[in-house]
């Protein structure tokens, strides 16, 4: 297996970086983890996140406010994590800009 290597913070430029920049860590057919980082491009989504698996996330920098389905809104600060279940239909309301938001994501079977 390779080394991988490479820092949590660092932002790619604004031409590269989409809103949202997904970046796969480590990826098995059972388990994802991801750096996921929200940029000042970012803007409220009108989707929802439907997702397969569970996501355990935490954000790492930044604040933000994610809204869930039938509209609980979970305000997160540096530090703050939340488990969501698989199908729980979720999504940002809300986001930092300075700093930009980064997050540390695991997709799996979690309970």
């Amino acid at each position: 297996m390779e080394i991988q290597h490479g820092n949590i913070f660092s932002i790619p430029s604004a031409g590269e970086s989409p809103p949202e920049y997904f970046q796969s860590i480590v990826e098995t057919p059972e388990l994802l983890i991801e750096r996921i980082i929200t940029t000042d491009q970012f803007k409220a989504p009108g989707q929802w996140y439907d997702q397969e698996k569970d996501e355990w996330v935490i954000l790492i920098r930044g604040e933000a406010e994610l809204e869930f389905e039938g509209g609980k809104v979970i305000k997160l600060i540096q530090g703050d994590f939340v488990l969501i279940n698989a199908h729980h239909k979720h999504r940002l309301k809300q986001v930092s800009t300075l700093p930009d938001c980064v997050w540390l994501a695991i997709h799996g079977n979690l309970k």
